[in-house]
């Protein structure tokens, strides 16, 4: 697979000496080179910015892409109910998100002797209130259970609702009555304005997602990749 930039205009994105390019060659598949993550196309789209303000100061440019499902992951620390403990968990133990480990270095996933990738826990990102002001998820500094997860009990009781322990965690599979709102933990957190507003990942605010230029991935072998084997070819508007 071939994943590059091209313009109508000043064909494929490299610098003027050739030397700087935002492309990508992989074999996607476990036993090659993995596959090409939503934080991948994060990380070549930075490049190509970079290349383009480096190179094109003078012009101002416009990245467009297509509605593949990589582009719309989000950040890896979101809001999420499922899998949510009811209460804080037990002593010596915490909860947390399980994600892919990546090399600080390449930020490629790092793989297991089977081909498997290894994972590792982050914290949820915090919530906010109504209010708008920030909603700790884990106990803060000071507090007997500093850094351990709240639970939902404790989350959703900080909100104003009573008597949580009473409610049940989750509805089997979180297949909740068609219209609940307010049958199990997870279905009241599943509906609050924070938890159910989130965006997809952004690019920092310092790299906006400007440069005229079309995204193009070329399948070159069989891939289960969710992206088009397309290139746009009109012009920049």
């Amino acid at each position: 697979m071939i994943a590059d930039f091209v313009s109508a205009d000043f064909g494929w994105l490299r610098s003027p000496d050739g030397k700087q390019s935002a492309r990508r060659v992989m074999k996607p598949g476990k036993a090659k080179d993995g596959y090409f993550t939503s934080d991948d196309i994060q990380l070549q789209a930075e490049e190509a910015i970079r290349i383009c303000r480096e190179c094109w100061p003078q012009y101002e440019h416009v990245f467009i892409y297509d509605n593949a499902s990589t582009h719309l992951k989000r950040p890896e620390d979101s809001l999420s109910a499922r899998r949510m403990p009811k209460n804080t968990p037990k002593e010596g133990s915490n909860w947390g998100i399980e994600v892919t480990k990546r090399d600080p270095i390449t930020q490629k996933p790092v793989c297991n002797t089977n081909g498997s990738y290894q994972k590792v826990k982050i914290r949820m990102g915090n919530a906010r209130f109504a209010d708008g002001r920030p909603q700790l998820l884990y106990f803060p500094e000071g507090h007997p259970h500093a850094g351990v997860f709240k639970g939902m009990v404790t989350i959703l009781e900080e909100r104003g609702f009573q008597n949580m322990a009473k409610v049940h965690a989750e509805c089997k599979g979180f297949k909740c009555v068609p219209g609940a709102t307010s049958c199990c933990c997870c279905c009241i957190l599943y509906n609050q304005p924070d938890f159910a507003n989130i965006p997809s990942g952004d690019f920092p605010p310092q790299i906006p997602l400007r440069a005229q230029l079309h995204r193009a991935v070329l399948g070159l072998c069989k891939t289960d990749l969710p992206i088009k084997s397309r290139i746009i070819s009109r012009g920049p508007p």
